[in-house]
């Protein structure tokens, strides 16, 4: 597997947003759901619109049984992601047994191949020439979330990493450049 980066660039993610939402709504959202939630492709493309719907109403979390984990993880669902479901929900017509990115060819998901044609062929179009694939959603998530002040150790865990090394690593932070603000303000 190649080494691919995160979108360190709010621009860059804004414009890439822009462009998949003048497109398809599925695939806004999959960027979308990708990059807030730090959740992996294959986890992702696996979703049922049942899983993240409480009658007519988005769950506050996304509830993910992980093989490797008999405990599961909880994923926040923020607003930005709500809003991209319930668009995506309505402009498909989709039902709670759908996949929520259901291919336009059959009833099944969309492919990891396909994702990766998604997120690398919009991603040229915004102009970006870092390599891009299906783990830059993920890796993006965790360099904001980082860059905002979310303790690498909540990161490893989400990222299932051994090491905090490893974390920084796969979210693209030098470690030997990590400045740590710690400022109280009392």
């Amino acid at each position: 597997m190649e080494f691919v980066e995160p979108i360190k660039e709010i621009e860059t993610i804004n414009r890439i947003k822009q462009l998949l939402k003048e497109k398809s709504p599925r695939d806004y959202l999959l960027f979308v759901i990708g990059i807030n939630t730090g959740i992996s492709i294959s986890y992702l493309l696996n979703i049922k619109v049942g899983e993240l719907l409480n009658g007519d109403n988005v769950r506050e979390f996304y509830y993910l049984k992980e093989k490797s984990n008999s405990q599961g993880k909880l994923f926040y669902i923020n607003s930005i992601v709500k809003h991209a479901l319930l668009l995506q929900i309505n402009e498909a017509g989709l039902k709670e047994e759908d996949y929520l990115f259901k291919s336009r060819k059959n009833n099944q998901a969309i492919t990891r191949q396909q994702a990766y044609r998604i997120i690398h062929s919009v991603a040229r179009e915004a102009g970006m020439t870092e390599k891009i694939g299906t783990h830059t959603l993920r890796k993006t998530f965790g360099y904001h979330a980082y860059q905002k002040g979310v303790a690498i150790s909540l990161l490893q865990n989400i990222f299932n990493h051994s090491t905090r090394a490893e974390t920084l690593r796969y979210i693209g932070v030098d470690k030997d450049n990590v400045k740590v603000k710690i400022d109280v303000n009392l």
